[in-house]
């Protein structure tokens, strides 16, 4: 049963930075795709970031391309997402998403993945 686990949320102020982590537990995630997603207040859940099938490409939102890095550690079971120059509109429930099979035209997708974390929130005041 695969397990995810995010921490690293909390209020901070415009133009700080903030990582986030996502533990993994469960099955060996060498070859999974992992994503960061975020649902605004009012709004649908969007996509950030994604590592796909293990690292081998990288894809971020235009909204935070330049501003984010997501990474993974080197046994693949946590992945981060580095935020920095945060702005108030960056202000969401972070998710994190694995998912096994995921082609490259999907990753961004939401219904793409199959397993989920709680979520973080993060709040950034201006």
């Amino acid at each position: 049963q695969v397990q995810l686990a995010e921490s690293g949320g909390g209020l901070v102020q415009a133009g700080d930075s903030r990582r986030l982590s996502c533990a993994a537990s469960g099955r060996t995630f060498n070859r999974f795709t992992m994503a960061w997603f975020r649902q605004p207040p009012g709004k649908e859940r969007e996509f950030v970031a994604a590592i796909f099938r293990g690292g081998q490409n990288v894809y971020y939102a235009d909204a935070v391309r330049g501003r984010f890095t997501i990474s993974t550690n080197t046994a693949k079971n946590t992945l981060f997402l580095q935020m920095n120059s945060l702005k108030a509109e960056d202000t969401a429930i972070y998710f994190c998403a694995f998912d096994q099979g995921a082609i490259v035209s999907s990753v961004h997708l939401p219904q793409t993945y199959d397993y989920w974390g709680q979520g973080t929130q993060v709040t950034v005041s201006s």
